[in-house]
Order: C-alpha cells, then structure tokens, then sequence
C-alpha cells in the first residue's frame, strides 16, 4: 500500500527522531568537550530549545546531566517526554516558543544543532530567542548553536538527504531549496520523507521557510544581544581541536556562544 500526505515531518515524531537521532555521537562528544574547554562554570544543567524529539536530551539525561527543553510541536514534546519518563527521568519538556519563555532555575549550558534558530522568521524574533536564552543561562553558561549561512562566495549548497534504517523501518528524505525571498530574507525549501515497511510505503510532502544569514548579517544580530559573545567557532565535523575561522565559502558552522 502506498498513499502521500501533506503534512510536517515534526508531525511524525518517530520518523523524525529515527532519521535525525540514529547517529548523534559526534554531537555528544564535541558538547562535552565544549562544556570542559569554553565552559565558565561546571556544566550540570542542560537546556534544548526547540528539541523537537529529544534525540540528544535523552543521551544527555543518560549520561547524569539534569535536562530540561521547549518545543511548539505538543506530538514531538510528548514523544520526548515519554522517552524520558521510559527511562526513568522527570518529564522536563514543556509546550513552549523558543522566542517567548522563561524558566524557573537557570542552566549551564544549552544546545541547539540542526538549523532550528533559523525557524525564527524575523530578526525581532532572533533577538528574542536570544535574549530568552540570555535570561534561562548562569554567567559563563555556553549557548552551543549550529546554523547554515549563506555563502558570499561560491555557489550555495541547496539539496539534501539523509537516510536510517531501524529493523524494517526505513525513512529516507530529501530536502532542495525552491528559492529565496531577498526582501523577507526567507529561503523557502521543499522536503519529501519516504517511509518504507514490509507492508506500506508513506511519503510525507513537506514545506518549510528558514531565515537566511550571511555571517555579516549574524554577527550584526549578535551585537544586538550583549549578553553573548562568541568564545569560538567551529564547523560540523564537530573536531574540538580544530576551531575555524568563517570566510566567504563557509556554510555549515557552530557558534559557541558565552553568557557574559
């Protein structure tokens, strides 16, 4: 049987965490050794905005940090909440904006990988999730934030795909940008999500609209934001040892950003 829906891959909880969280070491590996070399003060506390699943909450919380999230999506924030409570942790993700929350105990630090601050349409609501953030995080707490620029040489990479397979579950997907909307800084990008099992075949039609950013442009908006300042920067081989420096071909980068 085989049928396609229009629909959100955020919608499908269990698809999503198998295509993104089956192989997330290298981000666990490169956060803890972001937490010992940038790091102002012991690392105990952890906070994901928009954690969609939690595929890296949950390897956290394993690993004895206290954890804590937000997501809008109420499906992803009871799949990961359920997985916590499974494993035997307290059910910490609430249905919250990355733009618009306050938390009641600060953390040491907080991380988020895949391009999720993009989301945030407008420079107002960048400013605010950073500010929010600002606010959740104890001085000398790390902000560890993964985005893609746009590069100002060369031309952009503007398709995708990734595949997991776990048992007879297979989801491939493919993601291709359909453009960007220069006045409102929105790249608009197209996605299929192919689902096989034994018996039937899904494919999730899915749309979806990311604020773009030069590295002129975000270090514009850092400067809006006193609370941070960049320790360093690093790019998605996730080496500790080998921080780079952003030129005009960069694309894939992580910032890691300090509570002064």
């Amino acid at each position: 049987m085989s049928h396609d829906v229009t629909a959100s891959i955020y919608d499908f909880p269990k698809y999503y965490d198998l295509l993104f969280g089956s192989d997330c070491k290298a981000e666990f590996d490169f956060m803890n050794a972001c937490f010992r070399k940038h790091a102002g003060c012991q690392v105990r506390r952890l906070f994901e905005p928009a954690c969609g699943t939690g595929r890296l909450l949950i390897r956290m919380a394993k690993a004895g940090y206290d954890v804590a999230g937000n997501d809008l999506n109420e499906k992803a924030v009871k799949f990961c909440n359920d997985r916590l409570k499974r494993h035997g942790f307290a059910e910490s993700v609430t249905v919250d904006d990355m733009s618009d929350f306050k938390v009641k105990k600060k953390f040491d630090a907080a991380f988020n990988t895949i391009n999720t601050f993009r989301h945030l349409s407008t420079e107002a609501a960048a400013v605010s999730h950073l500010k929010c953030m600002a606010a959740a995080m104890k001085k000398g707490g790390l902000y560890i934030l993964g985005i893609h620029l746009e590069p100002t040489i060369g031309e952009p990479m503007e398709e995708e795909s990734w595949s997991a397979r776990r048992g007879n579950l297979v989801v491939n997907s493919y993601m291709w940008s359909k453009g960007i909307d220069r006045k409102t800084r929105l790249e608009h990008l197209g996605m299929h999500i192919d689902v096989y099992t034994p018996t039937k075949r899904l494919r999730i039609v899915d749309h979806m609209e990311y604020r773009t950013y030069k590295n002129a442009q975000f270090q514009s908006l850092m400067k809006k934001v006193a609370e941070f300042e960049i320790a360093e920067t690093y790019d998605f081989a996730y080496n500790i040892d080998k921080p780079i420096k952003i030129n005009g071909r960069t694309e894939d980068v992580v910032f890691v950003l300090k509570k002064k």
